[in-house]
């Protein structure tokens, strides 16, 4: 019997997980033969982690990237698209000034954002992503409001009817959020929760900012987030198409396009 076999199930789902995670997808003859068990168990070892929506199964593999109604696992996305993210915080970070209130939402890219603004204060934050009041917990010149709910591990962030209550009794001087697509003059999300929470936030700031990597251009998901219209600015690395900065035109977006690896930015 092999040592994964003997250690059973959960520990060998684990790392099954961090495998995918870390290479986005993965073949399910890929993995059985990697940890030594047969296809019968790989493939119950992915419906579990599909379950806890960790990862989507498809014919023959699975894959931790989103679809129209699956966003990635918090772990996935804290690795993925890292420079063009940090491209569009660095822009983001020049629309913040000392004695501001900011709103982030739990998205990956505002975590970029947050870990920067140390270097703006005094400020207040206010967020419901644990990433992010982990983050700034310890930061002098920084008071935190750390919005709470219903915990969502997959997420890493507090949501719910909860949260979107909290979030309406406040009102801050701009607010920061990215979202998984956006196509046609509107941004979508796949999960309904997370939609709830994010157009609360929309409603409670003075000036909403959307961040995005260009991969999420030209692409739909489940729910219907909000018309790119609720947007003062969209940020977008400069990796993005010709043809999805023409669609942003057409909508007539505010946008701006940030260069990757450097602090400047390219007007739109």
């Amino acid at each position: 019997m092999s040592t994964q076999q003997q250690r059973g199930p959960a520990p060998r789902q684990a790392a099954i997980a961090e495998y995918v995670l870390a290479r986005g997808e993965g073949t399910a003859a890929e993995l059985a033969t990697r940890f030594d068990v047969s296809l019968m168990t790989i493939h119950r070892d992915l419906d579990e982690l599909e379950r806890q929506g960790i990862v989507r199964k498809f014919r023959g593999g699975v894959t931790a990237q989103p679809s129209g109604v699956f966003e990635s696992n918090v772990a996935f996305r804290l690795k993925a698209m890292h420079q063009e993210k940090a491209a569009v915080a660095r822009h983001a970070l020049t629309l913040v000034e000392p004695g501001m209130a900011v709103m982030l939402d739990d998205s990956t890219s505002t975590l970029e954002i947050a870990r920067r603004l140390g270097t703006i204060t005094p400020l207040t934050v206010v967020t419901n992503f644990l990433e992010a009041i982990n983050l700034l917990s310890g930061e002098r010149g920084i008071h935190l409001m750390a919005l709470g709910g219903d915990y969502d591990p997959l997420h890493s962030s507090f949501l719910g009817v909860s949260c979107v209550e909290a979030v309406q009794s406040l009102q801050v001087d701009i607010c920061f959020t990215s979202t998984s697509a956006v196509s046609g003059g509107f941004a979508y999300h796949q999960e309904q929760h997370i939609v709830s929470v994010k157009r609360a936030m929309l409603g409670s700031a003075a000036r909403n900012v959307l961040l995005l990597d260009h991969s999420k251009l030209g692409r739909v998901a489940l729910h219907r987030l909000a018309p790119l219209s609720a947007f003062d600015l969209v940020l977008v690395d400069a990796g993005a198409s010709a043809r999805a900065l023409r669609d942003l035109d057409e909508h007539k977006v505010p946008y701006q396009v940030c260069e990757v690896g450097g602090d400047g930015t390219r007007p739109a």
